[in-house]
């Protein structure tokens, strides 16, 4: 493991092209990520898994996908998750906590039970952003509630059937991507609210969670941080580690949106000197990937311990 870079690598399509094999050979990322476009059949997406893990050797290497139901899914060519928003959850949640159990119990089992059955071993999930007024529809109904009382619990029931079921847990947007007016996809988003209303809503909601990673915002919030994203700014992730507390990995968004303004080059290392301890990249461009890997330093001794805590809950 120790000779792995501390990035998260997306892939072109449904198998490894041989400058995929080799580039994964040369700079092995510490994961990869998985989309729509990699995903043709149950059978042809584990093979794909398979051929990725016998690169490394490694039964348990970390294999990532965005999984949330919704408007979120990558499965859809297996599972009809459209319904089955954080929204709606959040709403079952209130009207009858019972029936929230069993439903979302059932829908953790079996998004769990088809990630295992392609070798997928993390799920970026749960969404702890607070659904506000007025706000960019890119989070929306994939918000469990206006309520941080409301996200925070379900928060912790999600991080704790995933890992029954043997799947790794991504929270994000830390440290909350609620209150965003546009699209951090193509805009950079700026937050205005003071750190005393953040604190008590937006970033209350990641607080004392057990799930290992953690996704960041690429967000300004400039209260704080007049200039830098969350991703890159070291007072935001100062405050994630210090005020909300999360000892575990923090992994930035995706580097290669426009919420971010500079070079792929320059993205990346900003999120390593912000204190990101993984950069993950997803669209498989392959001179973009190249401009990651060679600016991720090797993972470090404090990601082989997190990443060794992963592989116990995975296996």
């Amino acid at each position: 493991m120790n000779n792995r870079r501390s990035f998260i690598t997306g892939i072109k399509s449904t198998r490894l092209s041989s400058k995929e094999k080799k580039f994964i050979r040369k700079y092995k990322p510490w994961g990869v990520i998985l989309f729509s476009r990699n995903i043709k059949s149950l059978l042809q997406t584990k093979k794909l898994t398979d051929q990725i893990k016998k690169i490394f050797k490694d039964k348990n290497y970390p294999i990532l996908i965005d999984q949330e139901g919704g408007r979120v899914n990558r499965l859809k060519k297996f599972l009809n998750a459209e319904p089955l928003t954080g929204e709606f959850f959040g709403q079952l949640y209130v009207k009858d906590k019972k029936k929230f159990i069993k439903y979302y119990k059932i829908f953790i089992d079996q998004t769990s039970f088809l990630l295992k059955s392609i070798g997928v071993n993390i799920n970026t999930l749960p969404v702890l952003d607070i659904r506000s007024k007025g706000s960019s529809s890119i989070i929306g109904d994939r918000s469990f509630s206006k309520n941080p009382k409301i996200v925070s619990k379900i928060g912790d029931i999600c991080i704790n059937l995933f890992h029954k079921n043997k799947i790794g847990t991504v929270m994000k947007h830390i440290p909350g991507h609620g209150l965003a007016r546009v699209d951090s996809h193509k805009f950079t988003p700026f937050v205005k609210k003071n750190l005393r209303y953040l604190k008590t809503n937006d970033f209350s909601t990641f607080k004392n969670k057990s799930s290992l990673f953690a996704m960041t915002a690429h967000i300004i919030y400039s209260k704080i941080d007049k200039i830098n994203t969350a991703t890159h700014s070291k007072k935001i992730i100062q405050l994630i580690r210090k005020y909300i507390k999360f000892k575990n990995l923090i992994i930035s968004d995706d580097i290669s949106m426009k919420g971010l303004k500079g070079s792929i080059k320059d993205n990346t290392i900003k999120a390593f000197k912000a204190g990101c301890n993984l950069v993950l990249h997803c669209n498989a461009d392959y001179k973009e990937m190249h401009e990651v890997a060679i600016h991720s330093p090797k993972i470090d001794k404090f990601i082989i311990k997190k990443t060794s805590q992963f592989y116990k809950i995975i296996s």
